[in-house]
């Protein structure tokens, strides 16, 4: 112990501030608890600083940069130069700002901010280690939020020419060429907008399929348009090893049963990511851990240990930013006394791919697995107006029902806005809803949303604007 140090009671301390913990904590506070917030980097975590926020900004300048180089609309003309160095600029502000809006939450909620890592020293202790200084916390509830890091590979270490996506984010230009091993969303995003910025992008995936998670009828769209930025797709590739020099660096795989060799100026390594559980102290507090690495949790997010609860990355489930806040705001309504309890059902996940993918629900086959007899509604942008007008006809809406009772199990889209159309479904399936209420639903023309209405009436068997 630190000489001159001692323990300060808490009521609720909650361990780390990204899209779980600050969650968790303004909603501990909002039902009256007096909250601490141990946050060891920045506020926000990876999400806003070093993931989702900082890697969309940069999407959304590909994008335009795109439009602008490659003339899609008749009759306009215009000339695209790319200042780098300016986008990262910009991207930063962005993310600034959602840091800052972040701290001023915090502290309108009375939320205290203490800067340091934390590691348990007990049942009901911690020990916060800063610069300088240490502090010594006794709680009543904990809420651990600790995120993830990503996954490195022995084959293929981390140094000045292996990245992870945290560095890639951060490149002060765009490489001429890139290898990415792991074609999974962060994979797919991050090649995909290097791709448009103009660098020589190949990606390496173990599985059968980019986006291994997703149905393979999903994925077609995306990797059509990666082929359309020369971006080479390797499947069913295994990485060996790596080898750098001052300017390079060449990856070694197998696939289709030989071994080949890329050289580009960076290999980003984006395979998954680990939870931050391993330095914690978790032991000394009675935290059960599973062979992950995760923290086991009941329905409420509370650990073996009754007193604390863990949420987001370090628990089963998607890593996913919005699973996190859910997660989180579970939790302090839990330690409140609400029966509040996490249910994954409607969960959404997104690609923010070219074109955009995003489903909410069961896929066909668990829905059939499920329920039997199922009733499909697909409609494609290509018969939609505004799509048509927005020069973004690919892609489709695809709707999952039980065939007898016409109650939505799940929903599938792919395409412009994706991300956007995917909430509606989502509130759907929340609420029961079939594919009736979908289809009496009158959505405003012409927008992109209509498409959830005709979907629903082709699941229906009475579609209007395609023929049968």
């Amino acid at each position: 112990m630190v000489v001159g140090e001692f323990t300060e009671d808490v009521d609720v301390l909650v361990i780390g501030a990204g899209p779980g913990g600050y969650v968790a904590a303004i909603r501990a506070a909002q039902l009256g608890r007096s909250v601490t917030v141990v946050e060891k980097a920045e506020l926000g975590g990876v999400c806003l600083n070093r993931g989702c926020i900082p890697s969309k900004a940069l999407i959304s300048a590909a994008h335009h940069y795109e439009a602008a180089r490659e003339q899609p609309f008749p009759g306009i003309s215009t000339t695209a130069a790319l200042d780098f160095a300016q986008v990262q600029a910009w991207k930063q502000s962005v993310v600034d700002k959602m840091t800052g809006g972040v701290k001023t939450l915090l502290k309108g909620n009375k939320v205290r901010v203490v800067q340091g890592e934390a590691f348990f020293t007990g049942a009901n202790e911690v020990h916060v280690a800063s610069e300088h200084e240490g502090q010594r916390f006794r709680f009543q509830h904990c809420i651990l939020a600790t995120g993830s890091r990503p996954v490195e590979l022995k084959a293929v270490p981390f140094g000045p020419r292996v990245l992870s996506s945290t560095e890639a984010l951060a490149l002060d230009h765009v490489p001429k060429s890139l290898v990415v091993v792991g074609g999974g969303y962060i994979g797919v995003e991050l090649g995909q907008t290097f791709a448009k910025f103009g660098a020589k992008v190949t990606i390496v995936e173990g599985l059968d399929n980019l986006l291994p998670t997703f149905d393979p009828q999903l994925t077609r769209l995306v990797v059509r348009n990666l082929k359309k930025y020369q971006v080479d797709i390797y499947t069913q590739a295994l990485a060996q090893g790596v080898e750098e020099t001052d300017d390079g660096v060449t990856l070694v795989f197998t696939a289709g049963g030989q071994e080949h060799r890329v050289t580009a100026e960076y290999v980003l390594v984006t395979v998954g990511r680990r939870p931050n559980t391993d330095e914690l102290g978790l032991e000394a507090a009675g935290v059960q851990l599973n062979e992950r690495g995760l923290v086991v949790v009941d329905s409420q997010g509370r650990s073996s240990a009754p007193s604390i609860f863990a949420i987001g990355d370090i628990v089963p489930g998607p890593a996913l930013a919005h699973k996190a806040s859910y997660e989180g705001k579970v939790a302090a309504e839990a330690i409140a006394g609400q029966a509040s309890a996490i249910d994954y059902r409607c969960i959404p996940a997104v690609v923010f791919s070219d074109p955009e993918i995003a489903s909410v629900g069961l896929s066909e086959a668990e829905a059939k697995a499920q329920a039997g007899e199922l009733a499909i509604g697909r409609f494609p942008y290509a018969a939609n107006g505004r799509a048509v007008a927005l020069s973004a006809d690919a892609g489709y809406v695809k709707l999952i029902a039980d065939k007898q009772s016409g109650v939505l199990l799940g929903a599938q889209v792919i395409g412009v806005e994706a991300s956007n159309l995917i909430a509606e479904l989502g509130l759907a399936i929340e609420m029961g809803a079939t594919l009736e209420d979908l289809a009496l639903t009158i959505h405003a023309h012409p927008t992109l949303g209509e498409m959830v209405m005709e979907a629903a009436e082709v699941g229906l068997g009475t579609p209007i604007h395609i023929v049968k």
